[in-house]
């Protein structure tokens, strides 16, 4: 019964060792942080008096976003940003406002008629049919660099200047080479007043006309293609029932004629005159 008290104190002495240690190290933290401490950041700072608000000024300019430079021509930033603009909508504007979509049909449609579906590829169609549009679009885009583009870059005109000055050009091409029933069709479809002249349609109701217009003439050329390749087709297959070879495709007989016949009078010649020519 007397040997209870000293497992007691026997515990008790680490517990009393642990506090004097935490103890002793706050210490010496509160003296190294007193060392430590700016005798002056102690001080209080006198406050300073408020000054008084300033009246609002009017700005020099109307609020908007100048962005010319020097004599008035535009920013490189801004240029890239049009350019990087224009270069996204080319692909349509290529398709429906040039000639590219009447020269790449007519093109198909002669490999077409030829009976080869994968000769000339259609890589060299369409690089033809660009380079042709080049060449059939070249005084027009000439015209619109002339009083649209480099006046723009040179800073004498803004930007819807440039578009009613460059669209003018543009817009006389499409007109010449539009049907007025196509034209028509369009005028009643948009439900727009009837304009006073053909001048005064909009490029939205012109445009698709045009398309259309186009269309109808790749459609005209390919069947004046087709009609010779058609006939060729035809005395071959009679000509293979005659002699009882039913089991052999007219395709591929009347294929080397069709060839030879489209090199004897120069086809592509013919086709690319039809083509350009069209154009007057």
């Amino acid at each position: 019964m007397t040997s209870s008290p000293a497992p007691v104190a026997a515990r008790g002495a680490p517990f009393a060792r642990r506090a004097g240690l935490v103890l002793l190290l706050v210490a010496l933290a509160g003296v190294v942080l007193a060392l430590l401490a700016d005798p002056a950041s102690a001080a209080p700072t006198v406050p300073t008096a408020p000054t008084a608000p300033t009246a609002p000024v009017v700005p020099a300019v109307d609020g908007g976003v100048d962005i010319s430079i020097g004599d008035g021509s535009p920013n490189s930033s801004v240029t890239l940003i049009l350019a990087i603009t224009v270069l996204s909508v080319a692909p349509a504007v290529l398709l429906l406002t040039t000639s590219f979509t009447k020269i790449i049909v007519v093109l198909s449609l002669t490999r077409n008629a030829l009976g080869m579906q994968q000769s000339p590829p259609n890589s060299v169609l369409t690089g033809l049919a660009l380079f042709l549009t080049l060449f059939v679009m070249g005084p027009v885009l000439a015209d619109v660099n002339e009083v649209a583009v480099q006046p723009y870059l040179d800073g004498t005109i803004t930007v819807s200047q440039a578009y009613e000055t460059g669209v003018v050009p543009l817009k006389e091409f499409l007109l010449d080479n539009t049907r007025d029933d196509e034209l028509s069709l369009m005028v009643g479809l948009s439900g727009e007043e009837a304009p006073a002249d053909r001048e005064a349609v909009s490029m939205t109701t012109l445009v698709p006309a045009f398309v259309l217009s186009e269309l109808k003439s790749a459609f005209i050329i390919g069947l004046v293609v087709f009609i010779p390749f058609l006939v060729l087709d035809m005395l071959v297959s009679a000509a293979l029932m005659a002699m009882g070879m039913m089991m052999v495709p007219p395709v591929i007989v009347s294929l080397p004629f069709k060839l030879l016949l489209f090199v004897v009078v120069d086809g592509w010649a013919l086709i690319t005159t039809a083509l350009v020519g069209s154009y007057g």
